[in-house]
C-alpha cells in the first residue's frame, strides 16, 4: 500500500483549471484580425496599377500575328473590331496569364472578349505580377 502511494505521487499531473475566455476579448481579436486582413497596406498594395495593365495588354494583343496593330486599341473588342475567333480569344487570354504570371479560371477566360475586359479583370486580380 505504501508503494502505491509513493508511486501515485510521482506519477500524477498537475491539472491547472481552464481560464474561460472574455467573449468581449475574443470578438476584438477576431475583428481586429479580419481588420489587418482586408484593410492593411500590404493587402491594398499587392494590385497593378490600370494604366500599366491596360498598356502591357495592349502589347500582348499587337504582337498576336493574327492581329493588325493600328486596329488595336484600350475598347478593342476581340471579335468585332480585331476579326478574331474564339479559339484567337483563347490564346490571346493564354498569352495574358504568362504575361501576368497567373492562371486565369475558365470560366473568367470564357467572359473575356475585349481589351476592357481583360484590363477590369486582371487590374483586380491580386496575384497579377
Amino acid at each position: 500500500m505504501a508503494a502505491r502511494s509513493v508511486m501515485l505521487k510521482y506519477l500524477r499531473v498537475p491539472v491547472v483549471q481552464a481560464v474561460q475566455p472574455n467573449p468581449s476579448s475574443t470578438f476584438l481579436s477576431s475583428f481586429n484580425a479580419i481588420r489587418r486582413r482586408f484593410y492593411s497596406e500590404e493587402v491594398r498594395g499587392t494590385f497593378l496599377d490600370k494604366s500599366e495593365v491596360t498598356d502591357r495588354i495592349i502589347n500582348v494583343v499587337k504582337n498576336f500575328q493574327k492581329v493588325d496593330p493600328s486596329k488595336v486599341s484600350p475598347d478593342a473588342h476581340f471579335q468585332k473590331d480585331l476579326g478574331l475567333d474564339s479559339l484567337d480569344a483563347v490564346e490571346i487570354v493564354m498569352a495574358l496569364e504568362e504575361e501576368f504570371g497567373f492562371e486565369i479560371p475558365d470560366n473568367e477566360a470564357d467572359k473575356i472578349n475585349s481589351i476592357g475586359l481583360a484590363v477590369d479583370f486582371i487590374s483586380s486580380h491580386p496575384q497579377a505580377k
